[in-house]
């Protein structure tokens, strides 16, 4: 036989206090004794009573769900700090979030959008794995919605990005520190944010510190480690080599890492390199390991779930709309001055 659901009025009848002391106790509402609120709670969680989210969503016209859909980012490690910033920002507004994953099928994104829909989720965070313009769905139109890691020419959709020419600012401005003059850059192959504001930040950090641009050491090649072991052996095979490599991120300063061997140098003694990601499956396992700019991977899952609680709310007129985050530093050991 199954078991019987525990109800509000179990729970009420456990603790002697009205059904009403409950939902204030569980919700947080009300005026009651902390005494009263804490002694409810305990009851709830002993007989494992749920409030039934379903019945309170169609009392206040929310359902206490955020959806979350995401192209490829909960099938990549990535997934895990942006789920997780998202995760706890939403369970401080008592949300639950639901992810689903794509895997870049427009038409399955459609259905899934649909899906959450019809569950009437409070509102969308819609996220992309790395930073890119986007078209938005038409049906997002009149849901409350936020990007992360993603940018539109829609003004309506506000947006949650890192500041990509800062972090590669940072990165050179690092390697300047060390000593480094001459400093190559491994930059990717695809037209997209990313791309374009980490060079500007390369080219303006390059010129801020009075250092000649040579384009000749800007390699483009695709965003893996073989485009970054093939990018640095065409500048580590020059007579005038730079002593420092900048990649565009750390799957390219693996293979920047792999060049140095082939080329027998060794990192950090003879060559420089610093990456953007913090992968730690990379960066923490080369050796020596990669100093590199952390994504704000976390931040930004928290930024977004807590604009979407401002806009849900009506509370966010005062809010900025489109946030670019700071990308902090990691230093490892893939850095040293140069030999003299």
């Amino acid at each position: 036989m199954m078991n019987k659901r525990v109800g509000i009025r179990d729970v009420a009848a456990a603790a002697g206090v009205s059904v009403t002391t409950v939902s204030h106790s569980l919700s947080g509402g009300g005026v009651l004794p902390e005494s009263t609120r804490k002694r409810v709670q305990i009851v709830a969680r002993e007989l494992g009573y749920a409030p039934n989210r379903l019945a309170s969503g169609l009392r206040n016209q929310r359902s206490q769900t955020i959806g979350f859909v995401s192209d490829e980012i909960a099938t990549t490690p990535f997934a895990g700090a942006v789920v997780l910033g998202a995760q706890e920002a939403a369970a401080a507004h008592d949300w639950v979030l639901m992810v689903v994953n794509s895997n870049l099928d427009a038409e399955l994104e459609s259905r899934e959008i649909r899906a959450l829909m019809q569950h009437q989720v409070d509102g969308i965070i819609f996220a992309r794995m790395y930073h890119q313009n986007v078209v938005v769905p038409p049906m997002l139109a009149n849901i409350p919605t936020v990007l992360l890691d993603a940018e539109s020419d829609d003004n309506r959709f506000a947006s949650v990005v890192p500041d990509e020419e800062a972090a590669a600012r940072t990165a050179v401005e690092y390697l300047v520190r060390a000593g480094h003059t001459r400093i190559g850059y491994l930059t990717n192959q695809d037209d997209i944010p990313a791309t374009r504001g980490r060079l500007e930040g390369y080219r303006n950090s390059i010129r801020s510190h009075g250092l000649p641009l040579d384009e000749s050491l800007i390699v483009t090649a695709a965003p893996s480690a073989a485009g970054g072991r093939e990018a640095a052996l065409s500048l580590l095979d020059r007579t005038s080599r730079p002593t420092a490599l900048f990649c565009f991120n750390d799957l390219m300063a693996m293979g920047a890492y792999q060049a140095a061997g082939i080329a027998g140098l060794s990192v950090p003694r003879e060559l420089s390199i610093v990456g953007i990601d913090n992968l730690e499956l990379i960066a923490g396992s080369l050796f020596p390991g990669l100093t590199t700019v952390a994504l704000p991977h976390y931040a930004m899952g928290q930024w977004a779930i807590t604009r979407l609680h401002a806009e849900i709310n009506g509370d966010s007129a005062n809010e900025p709309r489109h946030v670019r985050l700071h990308c902090p530093l990691v230093e490892r050991f893939s850095v040293a001055p140069p030999l003299p």
